[in-house]
């Protein structure tokens, strides 16, 4: 778990720095678009989702109160209003280095112990990484040296090195997490003193909240991707298997992210896409947190007894959706901004200690949920984008009739700057990996041997897919 957390902020700047930088503005600008689109529309799901659960099961009985003994955690006297400012005041650090380890958070403070009324706002800052600025500090940087071009490049090459540098650690890093995982679990399972008894009370609330993620997840997401690419979702959520587990182990979305990046590289998904999308969903893109949010304010309310209105329903969906943006991407974040949603609808903070006891493990399964819907939201972005790209067909005297033919015939020794335009052409309709990967290698290294021309005329997939990549 250490090590994992160790490599998040190197991991993050890197990733972010280095893929932004190898992207013209155009296409970051339309990486961006769509995957702050997928963000918008599985949050907005998730929290309908989860409303309409925990209305129609109504997991919530007053009598679960006074079963669950528990110590009342203090009152916040933070509203709705100042923990969301909190998230935008954080978008913005005014020292870098700070953030690495601090955050900014607000809370009142009384002048006059004895005068109510003399409470004024403090601006503090607190223990913990600020993700959210690093990440805004990141993709600024990584626009730039984008738009410098080869002033930058000196620049842009240290972080794509770094880059992979992070990427061999991790692998490293790989081989230990089995034994790591296991124990975080067993320890989290060790500290419940009554284990079968908090169960029993909370079964419903639980279940409730399962139901919701599994939905979601395998319902909600798995549609959208479907539309999206036209392929079968269960078999890409199979390939995330590796990242949902140590998200379970470790449930943290951004100690999953060095898991993720190896997952969807073996899925195929482009680190042009993966480089922006994960880390940004890692914070921004929180379905599974949002949907929990919105379940738990309800149960509170069932189980003190209070009937929410049609507007209070409605203030609890928008609140649960924007209090998920930007919590902190570590275990129990969700449990920091449930305030948020408590308060907006005047609900006692106090009573988020009842759910405590089970958060463990649901937290641990949200992270699942999160991480995997950051790794659609990827392969959401890359088959949208991409089409635009495709052209409508290939000329049609570069499509052999006999594939294994022209495979030999345009071998490696026959491909040179004089062909390469025309053979790129062929590997590409009849999906030559080697021979791909000879055309692109001439494209680069020998650019200015080719006509120029010909360049241009080639379709925009392969011209994106040669220089982008």
């Amino acid at each position: 778990m250490n090590c994992l957390k160790l490599i998040t902020l190197p991991l993050i700047v890197a990733s972010l720095v280095s893929g932004l930088s190898q992207l013209d503005a155009r296409q970051s600008g339309r990486i961006s678009k769509w995957a702050f689109t997928y963000y918008s529309i599985t949050t907005s799901c998730a929290v309908l989702l989860g409303i309409l659960l925990v209305l129609i099961i109504h997991p919530g009985n007053p009598s679960i109160k006074g079963k669950i003994l528990h110590e009342p955690d203090q009152k916040s006297n933070i509203n709705g209003v100042d923990k969301f400012l909190d998230v935008i005041r954080n978008l913005f650090p005014d020292n870098l280095m700070e953030a690495t380890f601090r955050q900014i958070s607000s809370e009142y403070v009384r002048l006059n112990k004895s005068d109510p009324r003399s409470e004024v706002l403090k601006i503090n800052k607190s223990d913990g990484m600020n993700i959210l600025g690093i990440i805004v500090v990141c993709i600024g940087i990584g626009i730039s040296l984008s738009y410098l071009g080869d002033k930058g490049k000196a620049l842009a090459d240290v972080f794509i090195s770094l880059d992979h540098v992070i990427i061999i650690i991790v692998r490293l890093l790989m081989w230990y997490a089995p034994i790591g995982i296991a124990s975080i679990i067993a320890a989290k399972i060790i500290e419940i003193k009554d284990l079968t008894k908090t169960f029993q009370s909370l079964s419903i609330f639980m279940g409730t909240v399962i139901l919701g993620l599994f939905l979601h997840l395998f319902v909600t997401i798995s549609i959208i991707y479907f539309i999206a690419s036209r392929k079968n979702p269960l078999k890409f959520l199979k390939g995330l298997i590796q990242a949902a587990i140590n998200a379970l182990g470790t449930s943290s979305s951004a100690a999953s992210l060095p898991i993720t990046f190896q997952c969807l590289e073996q899925n195929g998904i482009s680190s042009a896409y993966t480089k922006f999308v994960l880390p940004v969903g890692a914070v921004v893109n929180m379905d599974g947190t949002a949907l929990y949010e919105a379940v738990a304010a309800i149960f509170i309310a069932q189980i003190n007894g209070i009937n929410l209105s049609f507007a209070q329903v409605i203030t609890v969906s928008i609140t649960a959706t924007l209090a998920s943006i930007g919590t902190a991407a570590i275990p129990s974040g969700g449990l920091v901004t449930l305030v948020i949603v408590l308060s907006s609808i005047g609900l006692p903070v106090e009573d988020i200690s009842i759910i405590f006891a089970v958060d463990w493990l649901l937290g641990r399964l949200r992270a699942c949920v999160n991480i995997c819907g950051d790794a659609v939201g990827c392969a959401f972005v890359q088959a949208i984008i991409e089409p635009d790209y495709m052209p409508n067909s290939y000329p049609k005297d570069v499509v052999l009739p006999n594939i294994e033919d022209a495979g030999f015939y345009y071998s490696n020794e026959e491909v040179n700057p004089s062909n390469v335009c025309k053979v790129i052409h062929i590997a590409y309709a009849n999906n030559f990996a080697g021979l791909k990967e000879t055309c692109k290698h001439i494209l680069i290294h020998n650019k200015a041997e080719i006509d120029q021309e010909q360049i241009k005329a080639l379709p925009k997939d392969i011209i994106f897919d040669v220089y982008c990549r």
